[in-house]
C-alpha cells in the first residue's frame, strides 16, 4: 500500500479576484465578490453637517446610498483632485452597515485575477484588522503591493449604527421631494 502523498507546503495565502484602487496615495484591494458596482463620482447631496467620513448621499434609483471617502476613514491624506475619481459601490450589507454603502476613492485600476501571492496581516496592525494582508501585483498592473481591505471591518458597529441613521434622514428628505406638493 502506497503512503499518501505530503501534503502542500504552506504558501502565502490565494485571494479570489479582486478590485484593485488608490486612495490616499496608496494602492489598495478589495474582493470582487464585495463590489456591486464601478461608479464615475455623481453628484452627491451633502448636507452641512457630515461627520468628515461622510461624503454625501448617492441617490441610486430613489434610495439614498451613505457615500464614504475612504481616505478620511483611514486616516490617509486626501488624493489629488481630479474629474475621474470613483465610486466602489458594496454588496449590500458588506461594509458593517445593514445598507448599501459606497465608497469614494481616487481612481479604480483594475480587476485582478484569482490567485495572486497574498501576505496575511498580523492582527491588531491596523485599527479593526481593516487591512486583511498585501497582495503582490503583477507586472501588468505595475508591480508592487496593494493592501487587501476586509470591507466587513471598514466601519465599527458605532460607525454603521450612525451611517444607518443619516442614510434614514436622506431617505426622508429625498421622499419629501418626491411627494405631491412637497409634503410627505
Amino acid at each position: 500500500m502506497a503512503a499518501p502523498p505530503d501534503p502542500p507546503l504552506p504558501g502565502p495565502a490565494q485571494p479570489g479576484a479582486l478590485v484593485l484602487f488608490s486612495v490616499g496615495g496608496a494602492l489598495c484591494a478589495l474582493p470582487r465578490e464585495a463590489v456591486r458596482a464601478l461608479l464615475p463620482l455623481p453628484r452627491l447631496d451633502a448636507p452641512p453637517g457630515l461627520p468628515a467620513p461622510l461624503a454625501g448621499f448617492l441617490n441610486l434609483g430613489g434610495a439614498a446610498v451613505p457615500v464614504v471617502a475612504l481616505a478620511a476613514l483611514l486616516g490617509l491624506p486626501p488624493g489629488e483632485p481630479h474629474p475621474y475619481r470613483h465610486l466602489i459601490l458594496l454588496e449590500r450589507g458588506r461594509a458593517g452597515a445593514a445598507g448599501p454603502v459606497a465608497l469614494l476613492v481616487d481612481r479604480a485600476a483594475d480587476v485582478l485575477p484569482a490567485g495572486l501571492p497574498l501576505r496575511p496581516a498580523d492582527e491588531g496592525t491596523s485599527l479593526g484588522d481593516t487591512v486583511a494582508g498585501a497582495v503582490e501585483l503583477p507586472a501588468e498592473s505595475g508591480g508592487g503591493t496593494a493592501h487587501l481591505l476586509a470591507p466587513e471591518r471598514l466601519l465599527m458597529a458605532q460607525e454603521a449604527a450612525i451611517l444607518e441613521a443619516l442614510a434614514r434622514q436622506a431617505q426622508e428628505r429625498m421622499a419629501r421631494w418626491e411627494a405631491p406638493g412637497g409634503a410627505a
